[in-house]
């Protein structure tokens, strides 16, 4: 979906069409969750702190998140994909992998298929769609970058290797801007410069990632499109709105996060056996602390009892704490 939670604020509301508007809030470390076209012309872009992007653009109008209403469209979104493929993938709200190999509609291409489906999205929400074509995950992610807003892209067989070939390593999908100063510091600004590496080096600088980027660099991804892929952890994590070594106030945000997650773990009967709590210093350094079970965790009780001790662990503090989060995984 294009700009998708601006684009429904706007359509829902007349007044804010062609203005610049942001999703998100307004506290001090309030951050950009959407960002309308009109605000990005300004350099307004998604995970901007708000304060910069008011710097960016005074004008900018900031609506607060109204996720019930975003839901709503992608539930609708989701039944129009469930016409074509049960082979639906979702990344988010607004984002899903289709494989429409064998499409419920013997539609003979997948370019019609995808103009099909955004002509059904925009008939029934009113909002637009952009959509990547090709023969793997990885590479159909790139193409629905390629013609956004309104608009999709194919990369056939023959494109592929030419297509990364030339690609900045700062636009593949996956690669965040701390790997891509290290890849830079490495000679490596494009596609084709990843490809001079051999796996047994890309492996030592990255890890077992250096053998995803190994094949990525070549345009190659094998991994197959696959609906209601377990659930491997859950997490809820807050930016404090100051750096803060309050320990009342610190524990209070544990407790809600855990709220939070347990609501999901609740509504699903399933939880995992690993607690972990992370923290983010106020010198943007992280420490995580895990406990882990024999049996998954029964009751919200247990799971914040958990938590809160993982906290404790390391108080009295040494500096103050910016960022608090709970995570719950291995899921049973």
């Amino acid at each position: 979906m294009d700009a998708f939670y601006a684009s429904v604020e706007q359509r829902d509301n007349p007044k804010l069409k062609g203005k610049p508007i942001a999703v998100g809030y307004t506290s001090k470390r309030g951050v950009v969750a959407a960002a309308s076209y009109e605000a990005r012309r300004y350099g307004v872009h998604s995970a901007m702190p708000m304060v910069t992007a008011l710097r960016l653009c005074p004008a900018l109008l900031i609506l607060p998140p109204r996720f019930e209403a975003y839901q709503e469209v992608s539930d609708t979104i989701r039944g129009i994909f469930a016409e074509y493929t049960d082979l639906i993938e979702p990344l988010a709200l607004d984002e899903a992998y289709l494989d429409v190999t064998e499409n419920k509609q013997k539609i003979p291409t997948a370019w019609l298929t995808a103009k099909l489906i955004r002509a059904k999205i925009f008939a029934m929400t009113g909002l637009t769609a952009s959509a990547g074509i090709s023969y793997n995950k990885f590479l159909a992610k790139l193409a629905s970058e390629v013609h956004k807003p309104n608009g999709q892209y194919a990369i056939t067989p023959d494109m592929g290797e030419s297509f990364i070939a030339t690609l900045p390593i700062s636009k593949f999908y996956g690669i965040g801007p701390v790997t891509t100063k290290k890849m830079n510091s490495m000679g490596i600004f494009l596609g084709k410069d990843l490809r001079t590496y051999s796996k047994d080096e890309l492996q030592k600088y990255f890890g077992k990632l250096g053998l995803w980027y190994f094949d990525i660099a070549r345009g190659q991804d094998e991994r197959a499109v696959t609906p209601n892929s377990e659930r491997k952890s859950l997490s809820s994590e807050t930016t404090l709105e100051d750096d803060s070594a309050d320990q009342t106030l610190i524990e209070s945000e544990i407790i809600s996060m855990v709220n939070n997650v347990w609501e999901w773990c609740d509504e699903n009967k399933t939880c995992g056996r690993t607690v972990t709590v992370k923290i983010k210093w106020a010198d943007f350094t992280q420490t995580t602390r895990s406990k882990s079970f024999k049996e998954h965790i029964t009751n919200r009780n247990q799971f914040q009892e958990v938590a809160l001790e993982l906290l404790r662990l390391v108080f009295p503090l040494q500096k103050k704490i910016r960022l608090v989060g709970v995570i719950v995984s291995n899921f049973t």
